[in-house]
């Protein structure tokens, strides 16, 4: 019997120990329902996100100098927003448009938090993004710390975007441009000799005042919106504003005039740096007279309306005259058929300035062709049968001008040439005699005419750049040293 029981114990022993090691793994087994309530019970102590305070609306207005289609909106930033973002995340910008006699509103913008401006900005009417001028909008701005925890300011509007004529901004310019043009019209009355200097100081003022009476009447004339008269109260700060602006152009418009009035007198001689290209003038038409040989001018390829080609007219006039004096033979191809036309009026002058009007041919100056290469090509071939005695090339070249200046250097001619045109300067200046770099042909009108408004600008120009100059290496040393009342004395407000 005592055997019995000790085979039974034996053999229960293995199951109490699997039970007594099994013991900890079903302690740690939670309870899925006690922990389920649990959550439900956090979930409903955990309070709501509070909506914030709603921003105030300063001011929505239409944008200021501009085409329109822009309205600018300040707001007060809410109580709530402390510059940090943990409360007050952003702001919802809402526009309205009444539709069937109710506002609907959509969303704009969202813009981050600390921010109280935004321009709305759209298209004209059947853009893609329309917010055309004339029509009445409404804006409403949200401040928004959660998805459902947003507040509203209230409705601000109508409001209506507008374009302005006149950009206040650069009046100063407006206002120096007055007073340049001014100077420079009372000036060139002088140097006509219709009135004296001292009828001049007397005579600018109203020069002036009638300028800006024309701009008034211009701007009521096209239905200005606002009151006109701005301007003229105006005149006073924007000259304060930016006084290196009206001050240098005003400066400019009378150095113009008064070299202007010193060139009309005969006693008085305003000199000019002399320019080899265009004393080699005379030279180049001698020798063609001397030779029997033609002479060649381009105007090169561009349009009337050029400075350039403008300058080359008024040493075509010189060139004709001489060599109308000298009964020798010209030839004026051209590239621009408006450009033909205007050569040969120029031409037909000089000759009749000369008393040579019956000399003159229409067939001196004459069209080619608008394609540059072939019209390359028969200037080259020009050159080539006709083995001028002196070549002109003044105006506008571009690639041609080597092809040119090449060809005729294998004819033998004297060359002079002349552009504005930087990047053909090289060609010309090592395949040409005699070359007018840059600013040289504009001077070139000038020192050939001799007229009195033309040498008196140029003269009047030469010290515009001195000054200007000099006040950049003075704005330089103030900047270094900190001179600030130069500096915005010197600035220019746009």
């Amino acid at each position: 019997m005592k055997d019995c029981l000790f085979q039974m114990r034996l053999k229960l022993l293995p199951l109490a120990i699997l039970l007594l090691l099994a013991a900890p793994v079903f302690a740690q087994v939670p309870d899925q329902s006690g922990e389920a309530s649990l959550e439900a019970d956090t979930l409903q102590e955990e309070p709501q996100i509070p909506p914030p305070a709603p921003p105030e609306i300063v001011e929505i207005k239409d944008s200021d100098n501009d085409h329109g289609h822009s309205i600018d909106l300040e707001w007060e930033l809410s109580p709530d927003d402390d510059g940090t973002g943990n409360y007050v995340t952003g702001y919802e910008i809402w526009r309205g448009e009444m539709v069937d006699g109710k506002i609907e509103f959509k969303l704009r913008r969202t813009v981050p938090y600390g921010v109280k401006i935004y321009t709305d900005r759209g298209d004209a009417a059947g853009g893609v993004d329309p917010l055309p001028n004339g029509k009445d909008y409404w804006y409403k701005i949200a401040a928004v710390a959660d998805e459902d925890a947003k507040t509203e300011s209230e409705v601000y509007g109508p409001v209506q975007a507008t374009g302005e004529w006149f950009h206040t901004g650069k009046t100063p310019v407006a206002v120096a441009v007055l007073i340049f043009a001014s100077f420079s019209v009372a000036f060139v009355i002088v140097a006509g000799g219709h009135i004296d200097m001292k009828q001049f100081f007397i005579m600018w003022p109203i020069i002036f005042v009638l300028i800006i009476w024309l701009v008034l009447l211009i701007r009521l004339a096209a239905g200005a919106s606002v009151n006109a008269l701005w301007f003229l109260y105006a005149i006073p700060g924007a000259i304060a504003g930016s006084l290196g602006l009206a001050v240098s152009i005003g400066a400019i418009g009378f150095l113009v005039g008064w070299f202007v009035w010193r060139t009309k007198g005969e006693e008085t001689k305003l000199y000019v740096r002399p320019l080899s290209g265009i004393n080699a003038v005379d030279e180049a038409i001698g020798r063609a007279t001397e030779m029997g040989k033609p002479i060649l001018y381009v105007l090169g390829l561009g349009t009337a309306s050029d400075i350039a080609t403008i300058c080359s007219f008024t040493i075509l006039g010189r060139v004709a005259r001489r060599v109308a004096d000298h009964q020798s033979s010209l030839m004026v191809p051209c590239y621009d058929p408006i450009v033909m036309t205007v050569a040969q009026e120029v031409v037909k002058n000089s000759y009749a300035e000369a008393g040579r009007p019956d000399a003159y041919d229409e067939d001196q100056v004459f069209f080619v062709t608008q394609s540059q290469f072939a019209y390359v090509a028969a200037v080259n071939g020009m050159m080539l049968r006709e083995l001028p005695a002196s070549n002109f090339y003044l105006g506008i070249f571009y690639a041609e001008s080597l092809l040119l200046a090449e060809t005729g250097s294998l004819a033998g001619s004297i060359q002079i040439a002349g552009t504005d045109q930087v990047a053909q300067l090289p060609f010309f200046i090592v395949a040409c005699d005699y070359t007018l770099i840059g600013e040289e042909l504009y001077a070139a009108s000038a020192y050939l005419s001799g007229e009195p408004t033309l040498l008196g600008s140029l003269k009047a120009e030469d010290w515009g750049k001195a000054i200007f100059i000099v006040l950049v290496i003075v704005g330089v040393i103030a900047a270094t040293v900190g001179w600030d009342q130069f500096i915005e004395a010197m600035t220019v407000r746009l």
